[in-house]
């Protein structure tokens, strides 16, 4: 498919902050029609969010509280990528960090894009089983609660609005769909 009539170019471009986490972007784009637009976004290095399940069908949650949004989150686990980290690494360093879980059996479920307006984040969604409990290793600064749920617990507090998480509610729509048989997934044993 030609997406030539919808592609922008970029003309040029300007740092307008550097932060410890994020970079702020602004560029000027000449549009398919010729005229000239600005855009400002985000730079984010990548992230990875967990679905990790018990063998009885319950799936690890986390609660945090997140300042942007000033009220605490019902969230699957998730971080960010580390410059030059594998995807999957990540994955199993965000699993144990935040919750304390390792898992000996992963499957990669697919790539979101949260905010495509804004940033260029990109989420890599992976599912987890076959848990074993060690020690949570949190950030400073970092504070959670872990729990458990059922899938139709979660897909509940999702329809009432009590999951508003972007990544979480696409999890939600993955695992919903693993568990009915409509999506497959390659489940693989890395060495760890």
């Amino acid at each position: 498919m030609n997406d030539l009539h919808l592609t922008e170019t970029r003309l040029n471009s300007e740092e307008i902050l550097r932060g410890d986490f994020l970079h702020a972007r602004r560029d000027t784009v000449r549009l398919p029609d010729g005229k000239k637009a600005t855009r400002e976004y985000i730079i984010h290095p990548g992230a990875v969010m967990i679905i990790a399940q018990f063998d009885d069908g319950r799936v690890v949650l986390e609660r945090q509280y997140r300042y942007p949004v000033q009220s605490v989150m019902i969230e699957f686990p998730a971080g960010k990528l580390e410059v030059g980290e594998d995807v999957l690494a990540c994955a199993q360093r965000e699993l144990l960090e935040e919750t304390g879980y390792s898992a000996r059996r992963w499957a990669r479920a697919g790539l979101m894009h949260p905010v495509i307006s804004y940033s260029t984040e990109f989420i890599d969604i992976w599912f987890a089983r076959e848990l074993s409990l060690g020690k949570r290793k949190l950030d400073e600064g970092e504070f959670l609660d872990v729990f458990s749920a059922t899938p139709v617990e979660l897909l509940g507090w999702c329809a009432a609005g009590r999951v508003t998480d972007a990544k979480t509610l696409t999890g939600m729509l993955w695992l919903q769909n693993v568990i009915n048989g409509n999506w497959t997934l390659d489940w693989q044993t890395p060495d760890t």
